[in-house]
């Protein structure tokens, strides 16, 4: 749907300035469309927009101020989502052209400021694309977003990347000289700047269309299309045709094979474990997903998948001359690389190995290329731990003496006796499991989820344990779905998360709507929240809006209501365990809730702690961890580390620094001891600076909820106190928090600064996971 802002009220195809929005009109860009003033013209076709990144809510304002700025606000939000930045530039106007060019323009009718300096995704008829822009490709063909394919122009000609890390190029056009692009009918041409001659260097021909119509797109699966109106719109032309299927870096997504247009994922060759898993089994070109995601904090347990017979689109210019066995080793050992390619000759040992940290579309060698030269893929994988060599060799060691002394009938006896048990053990654990859950939220059926997400079509999001998508039930309702992938992970995360918040209903906590357990599916249904997590919102980059200190403010305390209520409020003392940015969701009013409890824990009111296998987010996990006895204190450690995240504006593990800045509580150390906390506080939030004393108040707390000693750490409804001036913080607080881990867990906290010398007997609990 359009709102138009600058319209031509004429019957013919012309360009115009207008809001539009998404299918329930819940977020707007501002952008140049083209359309028609017919009833069967179909959509305005999108060719520029200002905020594809940062969509604004309804009631959102377009300023055309005075001074000369063109200006995007959000609803109910001062800092500008985007602007021209035109302010004292003699700017008296602005006009849509007749080529679809929104110009800011002076006194003498010259353009200060155009679109066509700024594109997005398209070029019109006329347009040019110079050194230094590009044409950035949407993240998928339901997200406005851009994507990691481009199209640029360079001083050495025309190339198409993929990749912000060590970009790879899937088409180039050299030409050696300072040269541009442009959209005519008929070609895409690249010409020569300052050339004597008129005639493009090299160009791209398709035949001329009558229609003056059209535009160049350079869409979500990489492909460089000419869409034109003849009666509708549609794409008459793909100017990369000379592009095989196959070498583009997504055509069959991350991780998936391309074989002849057909997409499969890479096989599971090491004794039968499952390391990959179609993304969606209906549409396999999106590609594949690890089983278990790689960990730089588990490298041991990382291990090289050897495929033959696979190549890639292209590798990088970092090259290695070794052997195929070194090749997969230097991948093994480093922990950036995701891939490694080995490229040699059947007469030749040695080789020449690429190491990639970006991973995209494989392409099945054999039905691609015919060459002298042959490729190897190695694919680190993460595998669950195990035991060790040598204790596998004392395994093996004792089950040999036992088989020798064993006869063939008792062993047979026995694995019967074992299968049948287990079966029937199996059988009775899913059929309680399904009787627990019937007693919880609404229960849905795969087919009903479907329908509400089209077909899983619109991803919103993933994380560990699965993707989330945005949805529609039937009554109007908006939600987003999670859907688990996996396989007992994932039923231990499904169980957690139905159990714990199925029943609990609270303002700073996801509501859980329903759920479906069909089979291996596993799909959990929430609220929709339509700002998302606050991950995107507190980084640097990740949105140009500021949060101002209020709504920051605002959110901090929502935050830590959420978890008190967890931790004090239920009938059941709740531990959340997984505490982070990402799991902190953000609604139209910037109220913040507390989601996904996939690894959270119960604990009956008169227990203290509880002893249970470490889980959560590096960065976020509280020092006691290494003793695996674990209280709400911890959950209270990763509230100060979110804080510390939302004053700072950075995130709390950075590996391109220093070593001794890696880590944000490093930095927190040192400006504590040097009275320097003040010139931690983001540089981005002037706002903050107004408010001073309050933001400095909020650093000590954070310094209180880090206390390496979890018995000095406050409880969330203390902090809530504190938040509301209730409470004043504790003085004398150690501020040595990287490398102070208590020496002993064998204590209980009465309350805080109280500690009780009495030993505590370890309990363990039969909770959600």
């Amino acid at each position: 749907m359009a709102r138009f802002i600058i319209d031509a009220p004429v019957l013919n195809p012309h360009f115009s300035l207008a809001f539009y929005c998404n299918e329930d009109c819940t977020s707007f860009i501002l952008g140049i469309f083209v359309h028609y003033h017919k009833d069967d013209a179909g959509y305005p076709q999108l060719i520029w927009s200002a905020n594809r990144n940062s969509p604004v809510g309804e009631n959102s304002t377009l300023e055309f101020t005075l001074e000369g700025d063109l200006i995007l606000r959000d609803v109910n939000d001062t800092s500008p989502v985007w602007s021209t930045n035109t302010t004292g530039r003699s700017v008296i106007g602005l006009e849509v052209t007749e080529m679809g060019n929104l110009a800011l323009l002076d006194a003498d009718n010259n353009s200060i400021w155009q679109s066509f300096d700024h594109p997005t995704d398209t070029l019109v008829l006329g347009q040019k694309l110079v050194a230094g822009q590009k044409l950035i490709a949407s993240a998928s063909t339901t997200s406005w977003n851009e994507g990691s394919q481009y199209l640029t122009v360079t001083s050495e000609g025309l190339f198409a990347f993929i990749g912000s890390n060590s970009p790879l190029s899937y088409f180039a056009k050299t030409v050696h000289e300072t040269s541009y692009v442009e959209f005519v009918n008929g070609s895409l041409s690249l010409y020569v700047n300052n050339s004597e001659s008129e005639n493009p260097m090299w160009q791209i021909l398709i035949p001329p269309l009558s229609s003056n119509l059209q535009f160049m797109k350079l869409d979500s699966d990489g492909h460089l299309k000419v869409y034109a109106w003849t009666t509708k719109w549609e794409q008459v032309h793909d100017l990369f045709s000379e592009v095989d299927d196959c070498h583009y870096p997504l055509a069959c997504g991350k991780y998936g094979i391309c074989s002849n247009g057909q997409c499969t994922c890479p096989e599971n060759t090491e004794g039968g474990k499952y390391y990959f898993y179609p993304v969606d089994q209906r549409q396999p070109n999106l590609g594949c997903t690890v089983s278990t995601p790689l960990s730089c904090e588990l490298q041991e347990y990382h291990q090289i998948l050897s495929l033959n017979d696979i190549t890639y689109f292209n590798v990088g210019n970092d090259v290695i001359n070794t052997d195929i066995e070194n090749c997969a080793l230097a991948c093994l050992r480093n922990c950036s690389c995701k891939v490694s390619f080995f490229s040699y000759s059947d007469t030749m040992s040695l080789g020449e190995c690429y190491m990639e940290s970006q991973i995209f579309s494989l392409i099945n060698y054999e039905s691609h290329i015919k060459h002298k030269t042959k490729w190897s893929v190695n694919i680190k994988v993460q595998t669950a731990a195990i035991p060790t060599d040598s204790s596998l060799e004392n395994i093996n060691r004792v089950l040999l003496k036992i088989s020798l002394g064993t006869s063939f009938a008792v062993l047979l006896i026995t694995l019967v006796t074992v299968c049948l048990l287990r079966k029937r053990n199996v059988v009775e654990k899913n059929d309680s499991c399904l009787d627990l859950l019937s007693a919880t939220p609404m229960r849905f059926s795969y087919e009903e989820l479907k329908t509400a997400t089209e077909n899983f079509c619109r991803k919103l999001g993933e994380g560990g344990f699965g993707s989330v998508y945005k949805g529609t039930l039937i009554d109007g309702t908006k939600v987003a779905v999670k859907r688990l992938d996996g396989l007992g992970h994932v039923k231990q995360s499904f169980l957690a998360e139905v159990e714990t918040i199925g029943s609990i209903h609270h303002v700073n906590l996801v509501k859980l709507i329903g759920f479906c357990a069909e089979k291996s599916n596993k799909l959990l249904v929430y609220e929709f929240m339509c700002n998302g997590s606050l991950e995107k919102w507190i980084f640097s980059g990740k949105n140009e809006v500021i949060l101002d200190w209020q709504i920051r403010r605002k959110i901090i305390l929502d935050i830590a209501k959420g978890l008190t209520y967890l931790h004090e409020e239920c009938r059941q003392r709740i531990l959340h365990l997984d505490i982070k940015p990402q799991n902190i969701l953000l609604d139209d009013k910037f109220n913040a809730k507390v989601a996904d409890f996939g690894l959270s824990k119960l604990i009956d009111k008169d227990q203290s702690k509880v002893m249970t296998a470490m889980r959560g987010t590096p960065g976020y996990m509280a020092p006691e961890w290494l003793s695996f006895v674990i209280t709400e204190k911890a959950d209270v450690y990763s509230f100060g580390i979110v804080l510390l995240e939302i004053l700072v504006g950075k995130k709390n593990l950075d590996f391109t620094k220093p070593k001794e800045s890696i880590h944000l509580l490093g930095l927190l150390e040192t400006n504590a001891e040097d009275y320097g906390l003040y010139n931690m506080i983001n540089s981005k939030c002037d706002d903050m600076k107004l408010h001073t004393e309050e933001v400095m108040k909020m650093m000590q707390l954070v310094v209180w909820c880090v206390q390496s000693d979890f018995c000095r750490r406050p409880s969330m409804s203390v902090v809530v106190k504190v938040l509301d001036d209730l409470m004043d913080i504790e003085p004398n607080l150690d501020y040595k928090f990287l490398y102070n881990f208590p020496s002993s867990v064998s204590i209980v906290c009465n309350k805080v600064g109280v500690i009780d010398s009495s030993p505590i007997l370890p309990s363990v609990l039969s909770g959600p996971r």
